[in-house]
């Protein structure tokens, strides 16, 4: 099984999520050797448009044809599991699915069994105006049993700006803007927050964050790595 078995990467969305991801694979891997590593392939696609515009605007067609194109390519070259390091675009993970022989690993649907297993109640959920207005978490959480709560309008600009301000124009994010977010997020009653949005889980590469945070990316990463066969690594 394990010579088998290749993750297939539909990234690009954004190119340093991509590659952060791929970091959490390697180093969520019990591996003493390259030979020990599970075989992937990744497809950095950064010409896809993005995907909050594009669900907001509801012109989402081009933009799915993009993102099933890529699945079937990867597909096509022998990946026997899909991982895509973007939360927002797993918007049309299930329709995708269903044009695929491959599973697709859904990172919001594992996040919230995750944190589910963990008796979480009542998670935070940081990430885009296309996640949060189209509740993909929201969904996933209550499928478990768990209230997910959504920043307040203030705090969401503020989790948008890190996003689209900050990291994706390639800074490290703001820790005082983080700060302000977290105090929100505890004043609404929330037992964890769930890094929503793969901009973020780079963020957590920068700034050291507290268990309270689950980022979504990681678990995304654990997944890909049980798939495919392999041994977790112990951290």
């Amino acid at each position: 099984m394990r010579q088998e078995a290749k993750l297939g990467v539909l990234g690009g969305m954004g190119p340093q999520a991509t590659q952060v991801f791929y970091q959490f694979v390697l180093d969520r891997t019990d591996a003493a050797k390259d030979q020990d590593h599970l075989p992937a392939l990744i497809l950095s696609d950064t010409g896809i448009p993005d995907r909050t515009a594009a669900i907001l605007s509801g012109d989402t067609e081009g933009l799915y044809q993009r993102l099933r194109s890529d699945a079937k390519l990867l597909e096509q070259c022998g990946c026997t599991a899909l991982a895509i390091p973007c939360n927002t675009s797993h918007y049309f993970a299930d329709r995708l699915q269903g044009e695929l022989t491959a599973p697709i690993i859904h990172m919001p649907r594992e996040t919230a069994r995750a944190l589910a297993a963990q008796g979480k109640k009542r998670p935070g959920i940081l990430g885009t105006d296309g996640t949060i207005q189209m509740g993909l978490y929201h969904r996933e959480c209550a499928a478990v049993g768990m209230e997910a709560v959504s920043p307040d309008p203030d705090t969401q600009k503020l989790v948008m700006s890190i996003i689209y301000d900050e990291i994706k124009q390639g800074e490290t994010g703001s820790r005082d803007k983080f700060a302000k977010i977290h105090q929100a997020i505890r004043r609404a009653g929330c037992d964890c927050a769930i890094l929503a949005c793969t901009e973020l889980s780079v963020f957590s590469t920068y700034h050291a964050l507290p268990p309270f945070y689950v980022d979504a990316m990681m678990v995304l990463a654990e997944r890909a790595v049980e798939r495919c066969g392999y041994p977790l690594r112990t951290i």
